[in-house]
């Protein structure tokens, strides 16, 4: 169940899904860039641009959100495999952005429980509290939920070969 919270400037934003996939599937889908680029529909211009990102990488990503010509330099500032992933922005509209990817095996081959936290905060004090409340915090939990329904409908079918290069799905799958 998605939830919010606020601890000054600084939003927190969660949900939580489960999809009947193996973890490291999962864990691929989730560092995926021609997967984000769907999501986000924002292009990846410079650093890595396809593939999978993995930890040290550095994406600069552009393209229109919410009516606005958007961009977003992200960092992978932590890399886990199979079970976490961090990306940090590094440049972009926010004052700060931070999405954790955590990824738990369930019991019973039962699948991979996908946990998000996002953090963020806005520039301009309280307008900019007042945007990220009434704007963000909404359409960011809107794209937390397309994304686990995203990986849910691909992992859990045979669209996740078309994602994950031959060579990684292999040892993995």
């Amino acid at each position: 169940m998605a939830e919010w919270t606020q601890d000054g400037d600084t939003f927190t934003l969660r949900d939580t899904a489960v999809v009947k996939a193996p973890i490291d599937r999962c864990f691929q889908l989730t560092c995926c860039i021609a997967l984000v680029r769907e999501e986000l529909g924002m292009k990846p211009v410079t650093g890595r641009t396809e593939g999978l990102v993995q930890h040290g990488d550095e994406v600069r990503w552009e393209g229109w959100q919410l009516g606005l010509k958007h961009y977003h330099v992200t960092g992978i500032s932590g890399y886990e495999r199979p079970v976490f992933m961090q990306d940090s922005m590094l440049d972009g509209r926010f004052r700060t952005f931070q999405h954790d990817h955590h990824l738990r095996e369930l019991p019973n081959d039962a699948g991979t429980e996908l946990q998000d936290e996002v953090r963020f905060s806005l520039p301009f004090g309280f307008v900019g509290r007042l945007v990220a409340r009434y704007v963000m915090v909404p359409h960011i939990l809107r794209l937390l939920r397309s994304r686990f329904a995203r990986i849910r409908r691909i992992a859990e079918g045979d669209a996740w070969r078309q994602y994950l290069p031959d060579e990684q799905t292999a040892s993995h799958a």
